[in-house]
């Protein structure tokens, strides 16, 4: 077996959609098309406009998504957070004490010592705090996060007078400017804090484990004062801060194998930003441009303005380049999780990039495009001739070694994490993920499992024991979490040999274990965890359920699949006890699945009950025995679910929209196949679709209009449409193009938030 694909055949010509479905448009048919004239003089007969074209429109719609204090945040998971991808800080009162905390952590500060686990040896580690420290008592504070300028704002009041504050972070600085009336004044010191793993509060370091050597301290040429903290593994953490006027500037620098070139790191991003003023304007420069690439509003005010900070918080957290987020993104606090989770967590954090077009944000694909090296070495060594693998918990270079099948090892997580960059690929069409990153380390993963699929007695293809994740007990054989992936696994390569025209030596052995391999376990109650294993007892994990979501494999368009697909959730959750905030936001997108909007919120609404062991916490952060930034992140994604779903090739617009929303707005959704949706949903009933083709690829449609329909291109011609048997509607829409379906009279093409209908306060502490 080879490790490296076979030759380059010529790609072949797709066929054009209209044209190979018979040509031209249906007329005067419920759910097919008719034609309607160009305007005279040849302009445009039709124009979506939108009422967020403008920053003043922006800018007012997102004030009222804002998070607001108007007490004194004492927990991290209570106050602002800032970040821009890298650097990252939480606000909050310095615990026993009259000062205000903020934190300063750093997405690439790790210690190298991979001997000693990603636990303790290559885990996140603390940079350190600053403290603002009033002459008074503080009485009150007026806080303002704002999410169009990704900027904190306002005053504290003390005993003595008044603070009045604005921060924000961009380009690796933390710039803070506060000035002072009546009797205070301000003192800002920083915290250097100790380079250990804040795995500390659960264990003790593992044998043979030495403290890192402590930091020092120094004060640069330009007068910049620096905290250097040298590692024993290698590598140097420097973070250097100079106050001018009311102006204070922190940056933080990390190297490795280098131990002195984050001196000089954190030093030049110093003079890069030069002031408060002068970085504030490339700061909201760049989030200006960030919000506009979509738009999504819907009637609840306090689940639509929790949606708008999770995009605050994704872009604060993650950047196409920089470090794979870690379980607490870059914002690290006392937690048994300071390192990259593969299981799960990895995954649901960077869902709701694609529909919400923020490809730009995807640091999980230059990931693993980036340390295909390490992912070989993690595998042992009898089998990286042709194999690749990652363990449940890394570094950011995905450094963690891999247990073997037959072991009880968790063996899938690589192959689930790919199954993002696949979706990455889809959304997006750009061939080079397919070419540099999907199809060569799928092809390894996969050829792991290959090593260890033996056939039975029934002549089916069997896996030996390995381990559904976060499920306490490990299947004998055949676990649904390595079969479905095995599944999709092989019908990706195939395909993607195919797309890059590649005649891969592999193709008739990924047929045949498409062929052979076993079905999955199932029993009365739904899939199993694995062979012989039922789903016994409370699971918060659905990696049982990967075949259904977010693999679609077994879908709700397989009729004959419906039934196993109910018992399968209902049994899920009927066992209660270890069910956490992503449990219920995988419900609520099952349920999506499913058109059953009402039960999706319905699960969606028990992350955010604070009656629930682990709810949504005041700054829409969750947390467990630590910060876990995943099931927020993915609560947005069900959302999504709701909003617009693009799997099996078909594009769903409004397919499971709760029955109390009557009024919903999307614009610019990207789905699979590189589309655009723009849809406006009124009084309960869609009004018009606008769908722009980013890359020419097939568009399929479920629409949700009655009666005749109007399918235009925005030329005015009519489009080449088919009715398809599955109740969709085939669409010939070109490359570049755009195209506007709506039933009976134009409606207005408008584009504007929707009224709220469902008060409530803000995030925050209001």
């Amino acid at each position: 077996m080879t490790s490296q694909p076979g030759k380059r055949l010529p790609v072949p010509r797709r066929a054009v959609l209209g044209t190979a479905l018979g040509g031209a448009a249906v007329t005067a048919l419920p759910g097919t098309a008719h034609a309607e004239p160009a305007s005279a003089g040849g302009k445009r007969p039709w124009k979506l406009r939108s009422a967020m074209t403008a920053d003043g429109a922006w800018s007012r719609f997102l004030r009222d998504q804002d998070l607001l204090w108007t007490r004194l945040p004492t927990r991290w998971y209570e106050g602002p957070l800032l970040g821009d991808g890298l650097l990252g800080s939480m606000i909050y009162q310095e615990p026993g004490a009259n000062q205000i905390r903020f934190t300063v952590q750093h997405g690439r500060v790790q210690d190298h010592r991979p001997e000693f686990g990603s636990g303790w040896g290559t885990c996140r580690l603390p940079v350190g705090h600053l403290t603002l420290e009033p002459v008074g008592a503080i009485t009150a504070v007026d806080w303002r996060l704002s999410l169009w300028n990704a900027e904190l704002t306002g005053t504290v009041t003390t005993t003595a007078g008044t603070l009045t504050l604005s921060a924000l972070i961009h380009d690796e600085v933390l710039a803070a400017r506060v000035t002072a009336d009546g009797g205070e004044r301000v003192t800002w010191t920083f915290h250097p804090e100790e380079a250990v793993s804040p795995r500390k509060i659960q264990e003790a370091p593992p044998v043979g484990y030495t403290a890192n050597p402590a930091w020092t301290t120094r004060t640069a040429a330009d007068g910049a004062e620096q905290v250097l903290q040298p590692l024993s593994g290698g590598g140097q953490t420097a973070t250097a801060y100079r106050r001018t006027g009311d102006d204070l500037l922190v940056s933080v620098g990390h190297s490795f194998p280098s131990g002195t070139a984050a001196e000089a790191d954190s030093l030049r991003n110093l003079r890069r930003a030069a002031s408060y003023g002068a970085l504030r304007r490339r700061h909201t420069s760049w989030w200006h441009a960030f919000y506009p690439k979509s738009f999504v509003s819907f009637p609840d005010r306090r689940l639509q303005s929790f949606h708008w900070i999770q995009l605050y918080k994704v872009a604060s957290a993650s950047r196409a380049g920089g470090p794979v987020m870690a379980t607490s993104g870059p914002w690290l606090e006392p937690t048994p999780w300071p390192a990259v989770w593969w299981n799960l967590n990895v995954q649901l954090e960077y869902w709701l990039i694609h529909g919400s077009n923020h490809p730009e944000l995807d640091s999980l694909a230059t990931t693993l495009r980036q340390n295909q090296e390490q992912l070989i070495a993690n595998v042992p060594a009898a089998y990286r001739a042709d194999s690749s693998g990652i363990g449940r918990s890394s570094d950011m270079f995905g450094n963690r070694e891999v247990g073997r099948p037959g072991a009880g090892a968790e063996t899938g997580d690589l192959t689930w994490a790919l199954h993002n960059v696949w979706l990455s690929y889809r959304h997006s069409m750009d061939e080079s993920l397919l070419r540099d990153t999907i199809h060569p380390v799928l092809r390894r993963a996969i050829a792991y499992y290959l090593h260890f699929l033996t056939p039975g007695s029934d002549g089916r293809l069997h896996l030996p024991s390995t381990l559904s994740p976060e499920y306490p007990v490990v299947p004998p054989q055949d676990t649904n979490y390595d079969l479905a992936l095995i599944r999709w696994g092989c019908q990706t390569l195939i395909e993607s040999a195919e797309l890059l025209g590649v005649d891969d030596e592999l193709i008739p052995r990924w047929r045949d274990v498409l062929a052979r391999l076993t079905p999955y376990p199932v029993d009365d109650n739904g899939f199993m965890i694995g062979a012989e294993t039922p789903y016994a007892q409370s699971h918060r994990h659905y990696s049982h359920l990967l075949m259904v979501y977010p693999l679609y494999l077994v879908n709700w368009d397989q009729p004959g699949s419906r039934d196993l697909i109910t018992k399968s959730v209902v049994r899920w959750h009927a066992l209660t006890g270890a069910h956490r905030g992503y449990s219920y936001t995988g419900a609520a997108s099952i349920y999506a699945m499913t058109g059953d909007g009402d039960t999706a919120i319905g699960y969606l609404r028990k992350f955010f009950d604070t009656t629930t062991r682990y709810p949504c916490q005041a700054n829409t952060h969750y947390t467990e025995a630590g910060p876990v930034i995943e099931t927020p992140l993915s609560a947005s994604q069900s959302l999504h679910d709701m909003f617009c779903q693009s799997w099996g090739g078909v594009i769903r617009v409004f397919p499971a929209v709760p029955s109390d929303w009557a009024d919903v707005t999307l614009h610019d959704f990207r789905t699979q196949g590189a589309f655009l949706v723009s849809a406006v949903r009124k009084a309960g009933k869609t009004r018009f679709i606008r769908i722009r083709s980013l890359a020419g690829e097939p568009l399929k449609l479920r629409h949700g209009l009655t009666g005749a329909l109007t399918v235009l291109l925005d030329d005015g011609s009519p489009a080449r449409t088919h009715a398809l048997p599955d109740g969709a509607l085939a669409i010939d829409l070109p490359k570049g193009r755009e195209v506007l379906v709506h039933s009976g009279s134009r409606p207005d093409l408008v584009v504007a938030p929707v009224a709220v209908s469902e008060p409530g306060p803000a995030w925050g502490l209001p």
